[in-house]
């Protein structure tokens, strides 16, 4: 199978995208843990499967979400466990030091409801922006030991090899600094440059 890749431009449409939707997420995220959330510009690369938790050590958190209405393909985004900790602790009202300990099914759950929330967000400015009703599955979270790539790729079960990469530098008031990746298919990033770009004639 010859996979497709991305032009320049493209790239450019990409960035756009996940700038304006996340900055929407950022904002909702902001308010479920009642701390200012910046988010950067994204970097869009293409990079093969195996290469998607280079930025990652020991543990980090998977949430999957499926595009069910409008686009298709997956949103993968994942998170650093103490990331997670501090945000669920931040969620319950506490002020982000309880991070401690084991990752637990709270924390989880936690995690899977923060995405939800930011990705429902970030899922109706896309909408917004292609001019397409879109809608997402409930996330599927998952840990993953970055040690284990085998592990994440029989989760993540896909055809294509390639990904566009959308690394996003996250910062939670002073508690949270770390980066947080999107990971489309080149496929699905093409189809969504098409949509942007009908949307915009």
């Amino acid at each position: 199978m010859v996979e497709q890749t991305l032009t320049n431009e493209q790239v450019d449409v990409i960035g756009e995208i996940a700038n304006i939707s996340m900055g929407n997420a950022a904002t909702t995220l902001s308010m479920m843990v009642n701390q200012k959330v910046d988010i950067t510009t994204p970097r869009v690369s293409i990079i093969k499967r195996s290469e998607s938790l280079d930025d990652y050590d020991k543990t980090c958190v998977m949430v999957q979400i499926q595009y069910v209405k409008g686009l298709s393909g997956n949103n993968v985004l994942i998170l650093k466990e103490n990331d997670v900790k501090v945000m669920t602790d931040l969620m319950m009202g506490g002020d982000g030091s309880n991070a401690t300990g084991e990752l637990t099914e709270l924390h989880l759950s936690a995690a899977s409801e923060a995405m939800n929330q930011m990705m429902g967000k970030s899922a109706t400015s896309l909408s917004d922006m292609l001019g397409i009703p879109t809608d997402i599955s409930t996330p599927v979270v998952n840990t993953i030991d970055v040690e284990s790539v085998k592990i994440f790729e029989k989760m993540f079960q896909t055809p294509y090899e390639r990904f566009v990469k959308i690394a996003f530098h996250m910062t939670v008031g002073t508690l949270i600094d770390s980066i947080m990746v999107q990971l489309y298919p080149v496929p699905f990033a093409v189809e969504m440059c098409d949509k942007f770009s009908q949307g915009n004639k």
